[in-house]
């Protein structure tokens, strides 16, 4: 009999109503024992909307003033507001694992996630998922998260693939990743004094050692695939967020002029640039999430009993 192991999510956001429905009903689907959804905007008209809905499995938090009162304050960064919500989630975990992402991102496992955290040896207190990013199509049908191709990083060992896939921009992308490529991660439940980060876990002040990305499975990351809100976020994402991560990139996209920066977008996060050498190097992967189709199956009212 295989193994299988009970697991949650927590996740705070700040998304339309339609894209949060999207990340639930996915991970829902996927087996989900609990999904905590901490709002970063107290008064966020989706709060209000999906709570209607009373999904079961579901914890919806306002982070209002009360909420930060009882976390000690509210941190000025949203990355500090995110580990603060993990942490908080984690040491109430009723759950065998946590899993802490974002509303953009979507597990992709070869086999149920049950199953692959199941079969981990007790001794590993961290499961690492590998991010693959979402590639621009603008010809697909609208699935609210909508790509069917994904790419991975492009670490040293796949260096000779940057040119092929990247052209010119090679040099400033070096992992041909826009966000992270250090993936995000399960905790196993009930590890004394495990504290959650956005990528990894601390214990007693020290950061934990992170394994290998699982090959079971894989993260589908919805960062840049619709060029409107990638354009819109651009300024933030230069100054606060994932971009100040990617120096050379940075640099060069805060210097450049909108034709440029229209130039490194078609070239860089649409498919078909050494599209052959990426899938047989194992760094694209294709998928399929029919959420639309997903969404449509969740209850509009209270049917399913209280979540929140």
């Amino acid at each position: 009999m295989k193994q299988t192991a009970s697991w949650a999510l927590v996740a705070t956001v700040k998304a339309p109503e339609e894209k949060i429905l999207a990340f639930l009903a996915w991970h829902l689907d996927l087996g989900a024992d609990r999904i905590t959804l901490c709002f970063d905007d107290p008064d966020d008209p989706a709060l209000a909307a999906i709570a209607a809905r009373r999904l079961s499995h579901v914890r919806l938090v306002a982070c209002d003033a009360g909420h930060w009162q009882a976390l000690g304050g509210r941190p000025d960064r949203h990355q500090n507001r995110q580990a603060k919500n993990a942490g908080m989630v984690y040491r109430a975990c009723g759950s065998d694992w946590l899993g802490h992402i974002d509303v953009d991102e979507f597990i992709w496992p070869v086999r149920p996630v049950a199953e692959v955290l199941g079969s981990l040896p007790a001794k590993e207190i961290l499961c690492r998922i590998e991010p693959f990013e979402a590639l621009h199509e603008p010809d697909l049908s609208d699935d609210i998260y909508t790509a069917r191709v994904f790419r991975g990083a492009l670490k040293p060992r796949h260096k000779g693939l940057r040119g092929p896939a990247l052209g010119d921009y090679a040099e400033i992308l070096p992992e041909a990743m826009l966000s992270h490529s250090a993936g995000k991660v399960f905790f196993r439940s009930g590890v004394p004094g495990l504290s959650p980060r956005l990528h990894g876990a601390f214990i007693g002040g020290e950061r934990l050692p992170g394994p290998e990305f699982h090959p079971g499975l894989k993260l589908l990351h919805f960062h840049a695939q619709d060029r409107e809100d990638w354009l819109s976020a651009l300024p933030f994402r230069l100054t606060r967020g994932a971009y100040q991560y990617r120096p050379e990139m940075q640099a060069w996209l805060m210097a450049a002029n909108p034709g440029q920066i229209a130039d490194f977008y078609q070239v860089t996060q649409m498919p078909g640039r050494g599209t052959d050498l990426l899938r047989k190097a194992g760094r694209l992967t294709e998928a399929r999430l029919d959420l639309r189709a997903r969404v449509a199956k969740l209850p509009e009212s209270g049917s399913e009993g209280s979540g929140t």
